[in-house]
């Protein structure tokens, strides 16, 4: 893996744990399993036929008194609500995530990795409509299956994918001390550096060549940023985001990993990242 403005680091050093930052962007995009996203639609699937069930029997009952007319143009606008608007809102206020996906661990996100936006996910639920409901699962079932990364039409529409956010294991991975950047490194303040902000910057480092270039550049500007905020000195003029941060955490790496050795419990609040 190569970072912009100098030399190479090690291309071995990738995790297997896809990790969500706080504006919910994928760093890892691990496709989801066809078996899963199936599993997460069967269970949005029955909790959507349950209000319309629901809706259903209020329908009828509220259409004894009312105009049989009116309350069937109600219950239809209702359902295509729930059928749209029910992926719609958990998807966008959740971040790519309805109920089903949340019980198996996926998440809908960008085919960039960004976070899903709201008219993403009106896309998304608008040509599910269709290929969901209208062709019970047809079209995209065979969408799915026909598609190395398993997505469907809508996902196309959208632009997005389905992405894993759980991993059953981990690998231990080191991010490279940029050789120029040693002696800096060497001086830093590391006491405030939480363990949120070096995990997402080490996710970020170690996931650099996989990103859209326009990623790189606005996730490595937030991450130096919220990272120069916790550590001083500030590092050398002219360094990049990339080696700036692989910097900081190869140094916090080495301090802890220096203090184990010790016996003390030392550094970074007691805490251990790198494991």
């Amino acid at each position: 893996m190569s970072y912009p403005g100098g030399g190479e680091t090690r291309d071995d050093v990738y995790g297997t744990t896809p990790l969500v930052t706080g504006d919910a962007v994928v760093l890892e995009l691990r496709p989801a399993g066809f078996a899963t996203r199936a599993a997460a639609y069967a269970i949005d699937f029955l909790l959507q036929v349950i209000a319309l069930i629901s809706l259903g029997v209020v329908a009828s009952w509220i259409g004894v008194t009312v105009d049989f007319a009116a309350t069937s143009a109600i219950y239809l606008g209702a359902s295509i609500l729930i059928m749209v608007g029910y992926p719609t809102a958990f998807e966008s206020i959740s971040r790519g995530r309805s109920l089903g996906k949340m019980a198996l661990g996926l998440r809908v996100v960008g085919t960039d990795g960004s976070p899903e936006r709201f008219r993403q996910a009106l896309g998304r639920a608008l040509s599910g409509f269709v290929e969901l409901w209208l062709t019970f699962g047809v079209v995209a079932l065979v969408t799915s299956m026909i598609n190395r990364d398993g997505r469907r039409v809508g996902d196309f529409v959208a632009g997005t994918m389905v992405v894993e956010e759980r991993s059953g294991r981990r690998r231990d991975t080191a991010v490279p001390m940029p050789p120029h950047l040693a002696g800096w490194a060497a001086t830093i303040e590391l006491s405030r550096l939480s363990p949120e902000t070096a995990n997402a910057a080490r996710q970020y480092v170690l996931r650099y060549g996989e990103l859209a270039e326009h990623t790189r550049h606005e996730m490595g500007t937030r991450l130096a940023d919220a990272v120069a905020a916790q550590v001083s000195p500030l590092p050398p003029p002219g360094t990049t985001p990339p080696y700036y941060l692989a910097a900081v955490l190869a140094e916090r790496r080495r301090r802890s990993l220096e203090a184990m050795n010790h016996g003390r419990p030392g550094g970074f609040q007691g805490r251990q990242e790198f494991r």
